[in-house]
């Protein structure tokens, strides 16, 4: 099981990624890096309570995990 530290980690670098790519998906559709970026920031806070939250629930479910021997 993962620590809580490490899951805000792969949470962080997950929402950089995405932040990189709604930055460029955003300025793609609107020509203007400000929307873009305003778009990509309002997706990567919301994803990142969702994908944190999610983790945490995954978490505390046993189904499909196989005991250490």
């Amino acid at each position: 099981m993962d620590s809580k530290i490490r899951l805000i980690a792969k949470s962080i670098t997950w929402q950089l990624a995405g932040l990189f790519t709604m930055t460029l998906i955003g300025f793609a559709f609107t020509g203007s890096v400000t929307a873009g970026g305003g778009i990509a920031i309002s997706g990567a806070v919301v994803g990142f309570i969702c994908y944190f939250a999610h983790e945490i629930a995954w978490s505390k479910i046993t189904w499909g995990r196989r005991r250490r021997e």
